[in-house]
């Protein structure tokens, strides 16, 4: 469509005035300055309705959705026919049924029509021709709407009665039609216009769904791509939104085959350093393979006898057995390290040692529980906690329990931080985020679990009183004034970690600087195990966070 020929409605469907106030729709539009998906828009004012609507009757997003993918392709058939609203097709089919385009009954539906149907753009920068086109075209697809019944759920949006009963609008789109069902052919379909118009709804009279269907099989050939892109994109918004989810218990889960000798598992075994990347063969359903490629291991890892420590608790644990206070690790006992050299130990992986996330913690306490500690897995930073004595206690443990023949292991966490960490407070952009909350019900009123000043940190409310898995946390960023709705860790396997922030991986500083934190963590352990290993594979992060349609 050419840029001279604005959208009358700001997102594509009619809105009544009075559909308009009922459902507080300038509330619902993007603030000046900003703009966010249509498919938003239509979750809010679907959400807005359902308010006020009877139970099982109000419209969803996915039918608004539909119904606006329906419209651009009417506008678009009629567009191309008439030049863009550059030639007088639709005036002097008018004219030619005997009522004037320039009359006091066709101003004074105009008129009528613009204050019943507001307009989301200013016509008086378009010329004579192009108005009437614009005009003229919205009140022929609004009668036509009417005629819809698939469009019954959200009726009230366009309800077209109350402008009916002010101007004879009825009366110039009768006029539109007897002279448009003549002609002119549109020459990709091999139909009038009007014919065109009604097909859809003669092969679907219930079903937005069967209506676009009928289209995408017919007229896929004339369609353009974006409009076809569209079509594509609001079926599967419909298929998501009908899709059935269970309340507990396992599904059916698509298990993809790799191909290559050395593991069918898909699984990622890090001894040391070097990575060991198994099971990344071809898949045959990607056309992007990725290939094996890993070193040679080293002879002591095929045969390390690990123990593993969740570090606090051993602590804890060892104070208690030796009556004394043990809380650091280069106060772990020579004695304890014997032990588990005698017992034929060769590995010590200690859950825990990086400096966790206070947020973690509190949300922990806020959910009843006083006495935990912030996940292991929810991290401010690739330091050794403080609690434990730092880098110095741990490279002191590091050297006595090496002198046993036994190498300490550690985590690495390579898709997520905590929602309250120094990636999260230095370089925000690096996660996976919006700037509007992806739900239009999300509310943000919880504590706030941020130690800094200057940010804001706080969980979706629906994760606090177990209502919703609350897949964004919300950063007020006092510094630049900019609120970020960012996505929660996730590896696909179950609901998003509350605690966590998901990396973004298409940024190249991201995944170099996570390279560059493995190293980190490989020099100081030389035993290391990625916690959900495979979030670190292109196609299986491509799943979760970019999928193919």
């Amino acid at each position: 469509m050419s840029p001279t020929l604005p959208e009358y409605f700001p997102f594509t469907i009619q809105l009544a005035a009075r559909a308009q106030k009922q459902f507080g729709v300038q509330d619902l539009l993007p603030k000046s300055g900003s703009a966010y998906p249509t498919i938003l828009f239509y979750r809010r004012l679907a959400t807005a309705m359902a308010k006020k609507t009877t139970a099982g009757t109000a419209a969803t997003a996915a039918q608004l959705n539909l119904y606006a993918s329906l419209l651009k392709i009417y506008r678009h058939l009629i567009d191309e026919l008439t030049g863009t609203g550059q030639k007088p097709l639709l005036s002097d089919a008018l004219q030619r049924s005997g009522i004037k385009a320039n009359g006091e009954a066709t101003t004074r539906t105009f008129t009528a029509f613009m204050e019943h149907f507001p307009a989301g753009s200013d016509l008086a920068t378009l010329d004579q021709n192009c108005q009437q086109h614009l005009l003229l075209r919205e009140l022929l697809l609004l009668d036509l709407a009417a005629k819809n019944k698939a469009l019954d759920p959200f009726r009230v949006l366009l309800d077209d009665r109350e402008l009916a009963s002010v101007a004879p609008y009825r009366r110039i789109v009768r006029g539109l039609e007897r002279s448009l069902a003549k002609g002119p052919v549109v020459p990709s379909i091999g139909m009038t216009l009007m014919e065109a118009l009604q097909a859809p709804l003669a092969a679907a009279p219930d079903s937005l769904a069967g209506q676009l269907a009928f289209i995408r099989e017919q007229w896929a050939a004339v369609l353009p791509p974006e409009l076809l892109e569209e079509l594509l994109t609001a079926f599967d918004i419909l298929d998501e939104e009908q899709r059935q989810w269970s309340d507990g218990g396992a599904g059916p889960s698509e298990v993809l085959s790799f191909g290559g000798p050395h593991a069918a598992d898909g699984s990622m075994d890090h001894l040391s350093g070097a990575a060991h990347y198994h099971g990344a063969g071809h898949h045959a359903g990607y056309d992007q393979p990725e290939y094996e490629a890993f070193s040679a291991d080293a002879d002591w890892m095929s045969n390390v006898v690990m123990m593993a420590k969740m570090t606090h608790v051993w602590l804890d644990q060892l104070s208690r057995w030796h009556g004394y206070p043990i809380t650091r690790l280069d106060q772990v006992p020579d004695a304890e390290l014997d032990r588990l050299a005698t017992w034929g130990f060769t590995g010590l992986w200690l859950i825990g040692l990086w400096e966790r996330s206070g947020a973690s913690r509190r949300i922990k306490e806020l959910c009843g529980n006083p006495e935990a500690h912030a996940s292991a897995y929810s991290l401010f930073d690739y330091t050794i906690a403080d609690d434990l004595g730092g880098e110095p206690a741990f490279l002191n443990l590091k050297q006595r329990a090496w002198k046993r023949g036994i190498r300490l292991a550690s985590d690495m966490v390579p898709n997520h931080t905590g929602i309250y960490s120094r990636w999260v407070l230095e370089h925000p952009d690096w996660f996976v985020q919006t700037d509007y909350a992806p739900f239009p019900t999300y509310q943000f009123n919880g504590e706030d679990l941020s130690h800094d000043p200057a940010v804001t940190i706080q969980v979706e409310d629906g994760y606090w009183n177990k209502q919703d898995a609350a897949v964004v946390f919300r950063m007020i960023d006092r510094r630049d004034g900019r609120t970020r709705y960012i996505y929660h860790g996730n590896d696909g396997t179950s609901i998003p970690w509350n605690d966590t922030a998901q990396l973004n991986y298409l940024i190249p500083q991201v995944r170099e600087t996570v390279i560059q934190t493995i190293l980190h963590v490989a020099r100081l352990t030389p035993i290391i195990r990625f916690d959900a290993a495979m979030t670190l594979a292109k196609k299986h992060y491509q799943r979760l966070w970019f999928p193919q349609r």
